[in-house]
């Protein structure tokens, strides 16, 4: 079974020189941990320099524990073609060294066994809720009993470490080798939105509580560091270790310990003199990895559109081909063009203008032949013709309306007879338009429960129905309808 083999990723830590090995993995640990995931040899020869036992350490002897480190796998090499002046600097290979996955569990697992949590990378903006909840009870903890104030700043720093490894280890991914590979290739564009949506959230997210929990941190800064920093030590101290009890000095070290953990809250999200705060850096590598995305989709449909439309290319050759002056330079032409043809001769039933078995197919006369695609969807193209100006004819047609519309007016106000319209005393033959007009004010004052209405040419007027029914003469026919009588407002 495969995954019983030996992983050669553990053999810095059983090896002779072991202590070397851990100590030089232990510094890209570090600055991984700080999100520096990529280090020179001589970042690395000056972090080992900063301890005492590696003060004459070389620079050969690290090129040769680097090397045995990319052996193994921990460590993953990448050329920096940036730092490369000279010929010798070519050849001699600037490296940019990274952690591997496994490297960075197996370092993860060795800070655990020191101290005696791992989970999978996530971008979840719950850990920010609950931090920023937990430092607005912190003036609670001051009136607390130690055992409560101890609870909360263990509930405190579990999420801010989690948070911490999460936010980690899901942004590595996108450093890693396999991550480059996938976001190169065409089927990662299929997933590009839901990463970048994923990420936008994330970042959105962070942006409004990250400015909460440092409003929340300043104000309570001054409480946390002169009050309630010594309740927390004197609550582990409460509570019985064996270990502790063995150890003299064991106040300093817890003492110690809860400060770091402050200093590394208040570091992740305030800012300071000498660097900007983490929550920033993360902010700026998040906003990186969605800038590489798009670069990596929009060159990977780029790459999948080029050769698609070269029809101005082949217009332009077409122009060439017609400006040819005899057949061989418009030989020359296609096959620049389109290179070595295969021939394929075909033959019509078109009849040639002369029959001699000497004469060559160029000097007959070119057969044309309309080809049409063989599929369901082809629609011939249209010819695009410009827009006619008909402006006149709009106008002309405009006041031949307006004309009919005041003949109308007129005709039917001439019915008007002292504010009154009585369509039993109409004895006049009227036209269909005017029916209909009387018809429109007949149905809308029969919709109004007031039996109200108004003209298009704005008067206000009420309905009245009379006993009986009438005959209105059309210039069509007769129409029976019911006395009505319309009483126009004086206006």
């Amino acid at each position: 079974m495969h995954y019983l083999e030996p992983i050669n990723e553990t053999s810095y830590l059983s090896v002779p020189n072991a202590p070397v090995y851990r100590q030089i993995m232990r510094c890209f640990y570090r600055e991984y941990e700080k999100m520096n995931f990529q280090l020179y040899k001589e970042d690395v020869l000056e972090l080992l320099k900063k301890e005492e036992q590696f003060s004459d350490y070389t620079m050969e002897q690290l090129v040769l524990d680097l090397e045995a480190l990319v052996k193994w796998k921990n460590l993953t090499p990448i050329q920096d073609p940036g730092r490369v002046y000279t010929i010798a600097d070519y050849k001699n290979k600037q490296y940019q060294y990274s952690m591997s996955e496994y490297a960075v569990e197996i370092e993860r697992l060795t800070v655990r066994l020191e101290n005696i949590f791992l989970e999978s990378g996530s971008l979840s903006t719950n850990f920010f809720v609950r931090l920023e909840k937990s430092l607005e009870e912190a003036p609670e903890m001051e009136q607390a009993s130690l055992k409560e104030v101890n609870e909360w700043w263990n509930l405190l720093q579990e999420d801010f470490k989690r948070l911490n490894q999460n936010y980690q280890d899901y942004l590595r991914d996108f450093y890693s080798g396999k991550s480059e590979q996938l976001m190169k290739s065409i089927e990662f564009v299929t997933h590009k939105d839901k990463f970048v949506t994923y990420l936008k959230e994330f970042v959105q997210e962070m942006q409004r509580h990250s400015r909460r929990i440092e409003q929340t941190l300043r104000k309570n800064e001054a409480l946390m560091e002169e009050k309630l920093l010594e309740k927390v030590v004197r609550s582990e101290l409460e509570i019985p270790h064996a270990m502790l009890e063995m150890q003299k000095n064991a106040e300093a070290g817890i003492r110690e310990n809860v400060m770091g953990k402050w200093e590394s809250l208040k570091n992740w999200f305030l800012d300071s003199e000498k660097r900007e705060c983490e929550c920033k850096k993360v902010l700026r590598i998040t906003n990186d990895v969605i800038r590489s995305i798009l670069q990596n989709a929009a060159l990977l449909v780029q790459i999948q559109n080029m050769g698609v439309s070269r029809k101005n290319e082949y217009k332009k050759f077409l122009e060439l081909f017609l400006a040819c002056e005899d057949l061989d330079e418009a030989r020359r032409v296609s096959a620049h063009v389109f290179g070595v043809q295969k021939i394929q001769h075909f033959k019509t039933i078109v009849p040639r203008e002369e029959d001699s078995i000497n004469s060559s197919v160029y000097g007959e006369e070119p057969a044309s032949f309309l080809l049409k695609p063989h599929t369901r969807s082809y629609r011939e193209k249209k010819e695009k013709r410009g827009f006619e100006d008909k402006s006149m004819e709009k106008l002309m047609q405009r006041q031949v309306y307006l004309s009919k519309a005041r003949r109308q007016k007129e005709i039917v106000l001439h019915y008007i007879k002292e504010d009154r319209i009585i369509f039993s005393e109409i004895q006049e033959i009227i036209s269909a338009e005017t029916r209909t007009v009387f018809l429109q004010w007949i149905a809308q004052a029969n919709m109004s429960s007031q039996k109200l209405g108004r003209t298009e040419y704005g008067q206000e007027y009420r309905m009245i129905r009379k006993k009986g029914n009438c005959v209105l003469k059309c210039e069509d026919g007769d129409l029976v309808m019911p006395s009505f009588v319309l009483e126009f407002k004086e206006v």
